[in-house]
């Protein structure tokens, strides 16, 4: 057993521990991933008469075995190994022999361990697109069966307008499909081969880069080997920043159902098993998990700063620096991926107390709408509103379910017009279905069997 890079030194244990760093820990979520681009990369080998169909075959048959045995959480990737890449090799040479010291022709780490990132990333983006269409559906199915329930409107957290729960929620259905479009790019971006660069200047071999970009279901070859590992990290902080977008969705949505839960509010009630508990006050039901996405917004955000930090300012060509972008850029695709199944679960759970929703609506509430009243029958909307706001206390409460039908132009109360939002999620669906399929297809004709390349 060695190292890739081992030519016969031994490398000082204190040394090999700071440089180690949690690789071996982290990469156990990049063992599928990185055998799955060695299916590719080894079929190409093959092509190009360095690996024999036999050779091919033996590797093809453990590097299958390799990605059943981590599924069952088998495969070790021990301190020795530094990380997954050269367990993978060390046990191929154990077990296939000459063919496991063959694969890494062609490649070097760089290449080998952005081609498992990206696998990973895109296997991620994928489900996180899935899952955050899933709230979409939820927000627009809560804000029509509620589209009719007045709201007060509030702006400086003061009394406003009137408003709806319908509007509340298709605000951030639609907040939600807006930052989705930076996800998609993202994947966009993410979803470019990256082998075949190796050490970020190719090889003196016929490598077919396409041939493989192709039967890893790549939309494309990333061109430019030095810009390879020049986009490393970059790219990472790019999906972690559309992430952030989502995540920054969250904390807003999360703080408005903080704040209108409260029982002096009471717009809304969440069940029980939502809430946590207080150690000395037996009264309490504190709702942690809301708290915890509001601040866990910033702790995504940290992250990409993280990775923006560490590679701001480096040199051309790959540096040990990057491999400290891995773990702030996993944890955040893992702490996205929770955060949005956990909204989730909060607003299918969520109750509207359309009492508590009425009795919010004070006479002020209606005082834009009774200056507007006033240019309707001639006045200047600046003479109406000094008249209202000058002798406020002879406003007086109206029909706030009547309020809220007045407003039927595009957008408003009226008129929420969630048909659009129900067309974008269907039209992304289907992409997204047509997307998955595809590259299922492709790693099952790789692998033999359906693989998760992203837990």
């Amino acid at each position: 057993m060695s190292k890739l890079w081992d030519k016969g030194s031994a490398l000082d244990k204190l040394i090999e521990e700071f440089t180690v760093g949690d690789d071996p820990i982290l990469d156990q979520s990049l063992v599928a991933a990185d055998c799955v681009a060695s299916l590719a990369h080894a079929g190409m080998l093959k092509q190009i008469n360095i690996l024999t169909t036999d050779e091919y075959e033996g590797l093809r048959k453990e590097l299958s075995t390799i990605i059943q045995l981590n599924r069952d959480r088998s495969f070790p990737i021990r301190r020795e190994d530094e990380d997954c890449h050269t367990a993978i090799e060390n046990h191929l040479v154990q077990n296939v022999g000459e063919a496991g010291k063959k694969i890494h022709t062609g490649r070097s780490r760089n290449d080998q361990i952005i081609a498992a990132l990206r696998l990973y990333t895109r296997s991620f983006l994928l489900q996180f697109q899935s899952d955050c269409l899933d709230l979409v559906q939820i927000l627009v199915a809560f804000a029509d069966q509620h589209k009719d329930v007045p709201m007060p409107g509030r702006t400086h957290l003061q009394i406003a307008m009137p408003s709806s729960v319908g509007l509340w929620a298709g605000a951030y259905a639609e907040e939600l499909l807006d930052d989705l479009t930076l996800i998609e790019t993202a994947y966009r971006l993410n979803n470019s081969c990256p082998l075949g660069s190796a050490a970020s200047y190719g090889v003196p071999l016929p490598l077919d880069r396409e041939m493989v970009a192709e039967s890893l279901g790549f939309d494309r070859v990333q061109n430019n080997v030095l810009y390879v590992n020049n986009s490393r990290g970059k790219f990472e902080a790019i999906v972690l920043d559309a992430v952030e977008q989502v995540m920054l969705t969250f904390s807003k949505l999360a703080q408005d159902l903080i704040l209108f839960s409260l029982p002096e509010f009471g717009y809304f009630h969440l069940p029980a098993e939502l809430f946590a508990g207080s150690s000395i006050m037996p009264q309490k039901k504190n709702p942690c998990m809301l708290e915890l996405l509001r601040a866990k917004a910033a702790t995504l955000s940290s992250y990409s700063a993280r990775i923006k930090s560490i590679i701001r300012g480096l040199p051309s060509g790959y540096n040990r620096d990057f491999q400290e972008t891995k773990a702030p850029f996993l944890r955040g695709l893992n702490l996205g991926l929770i955060s949005v199944r956990v909204m989730s679960l909060v607003i299918e759970k969520l109750e509207v107390d359309p009492k508590r929703l009425r009795e919010g609506f004070t006479a002020e509430i209606y005082a834009t709408d009774l200056a507007l009243d006033m240019v309707a029958r001639g006045a200047s909307f600046r003479d109406a509103y000094r008249k209202v706001g000058g002798d406020l206390e002879a406003l007086e409460k109206r029909d706030p379910d009547q309020a809220i039908l007045t407003r039927t132009y595009t957008g408003t109360t009226g008129n929420l017009r969630l048909e659009l939002a129900r067309g974008i999620m269907k039209e992304q669906r289907e992409r997204l279905s047509s997307r998955k399929e595809e590259i299922d297809r492709k790693i099952e004709a790789l692998t033999g069997f359906t693989v998760s390349l992203c837990g």
